[in-house]
This record gives C-alpha cells, structure tokens and sequence, in this order.
C-alpha cells in the first residue's frame, strides 16, 4: 500500500473521530446516540468531588488507551488486511471495538470527558500500525506485543490499587478491567506466537513504542 492510500484512508476515518468518540460520548434528551444504546452501571455512587476525580481519570486513559489501540489494528489492517495475517489481526481488533465501545458507554453514562488528545491518538495509533505492518507480519507482531504488555500492565496497576482501595465497593468495574486485561494478554500472547521476536530489531522497537505507550497514558490521564 502507498503513502496517499495510507493517508486518504486517515483522512476518511479521522471524520468519524468526534463522533464516535467525542460527541457521542455525551447523551442527553432527544435522539439517542448509538454508543448511549446500552448502559454499562459498573460504578457505584460517588462518594464525592475526589472519588469522582480519581475515577473519572482512570476511565479517561481506559477509554483512550483502547480508542489508540483501536487506531494501531486499523493500521495494520490498512496494510496487511489482504495477507495471511488479515483474519488474526482482525480478531484482536474487533475485540479491542468492544473493549472501547463499554468504555464509551460508561464515560456517557458518567459524564466523563475523553482526553482532549483523541486527534492526535488517531494519528499516530494509524501510522504506529500502518508503519509497523510495513516491516511484515513480524513488524505488526512486535507492535502487538509491546502496546498490549503496556496496557495490561497499566489495567493491572489499576486493579491493585482498586483491591487495595475497597475491592467490593468497586467489583462491577474490576470485573470490566480484569476482562479487559485477560483478552490483552491474549493478544500479546498472539503476537508472539506469530514471530514477533523476528523482527527487525525486536528489543529496540519494543522499547520504543513502550516508552511512548507510557507518555501516552501519562498524559491521557491528565489533558
């Protein structure tokens, strides 16, 4: 695929950005949006203004840490979705909608902002993908297993400090993350599975792509 098919399919998809993960996160009277069709109640009552800063903050970088995940496997796709490699990396990705589509649903039933920063995360998650997919299916691999060792290990520092906090209060939404974390793991499992040892210097692109994976939640967190 070349660099102008790359780029018009960025352009068609970025259209769908603010309604998909912006305007449609926040429902109110008169017409429904569709990602507001089904109700995800996996808070409890908030106790108060730091409760809800603490939680609001967690669901804002689940919600964009799988709306760039969900960026990375259209990549991919947009490059290797014809090759043998299609029907796994499509697997994952149709997981990944779901994942991100109950946390649109609870950012809409909670009021949550998305990051300021989902433009810029739909992006560079396409062109991580795209650019990544270009070394083969090894590439993409790799890409896999270093973003999904960075997400589970980001959805498991969550649920330790959940447990710690008050695991019952909070077991509707510990349940969601751990389900979450358990299919990411798979994923990363998948990858290396699939050769995502061999590729072009495996070691030096995964720590890359984690460093950024890392600044990546860091901020989601707080813009």
């Amino acid at each position: 695929m070349d660099r102008t098919a790359i780029w018009r399919i960025l352009r068609n998809d970025w259209t769908h950005v603010l309604s998909r993960s912006g305007a449609q996160l926040f429902c109110s009277g008169g017409r429904a949006a569709p990602l507001c069709s089904r109700v995800y109640t996996v808070l409890p009552p908030l106790r108060d203004e730091k409760e809800k800063a603490l939680l609001d903050r967690m669901l804002r970088v689940d919600h964009a840490g799988e709306y760039g995940a969900n960026r990375i496997y259209a990549g991919q796709m947009a490059v290797l979705g014809r090759t043998q490699s299609g029907p796994l990396i499509q697997h994952m990705w149709d997981q990944e909608k779901k994942h991100l589509q109950k946390f649109s649903e609870i950012m809409a039933e909670n009021r949550v902002r998305p990051t300021a920063l989902l433009p810029f995360w739909n992006v560079t998650g396409f062109l991580l993908g795209a650019s990544t997919a270009l070394l083969g299916k090894e590439g993409a691999m790799a890409c896999t297993v270093a973003v999904e060792e960075s997400i589970s290990e980001h959805y498991n520092s969550q649920i330790r400090a959940l447990m710690e906090t008050d695991p019952e209060r909070y077991k509707d939404l510990l349940q969601l993350i751990k389900e979450c974390r358990d299919e990411e793991m798979e994923h990363h499992d998948t990858g290396l599975e699939h050769d995502a040892e061999l590729a072009p210097g495996y070691w030096l692109l995964k720590n890359v792509i984690q460093a950024g994976c890392k600044a990546a939640i860091y901020i989601s967190e707080r813009i």
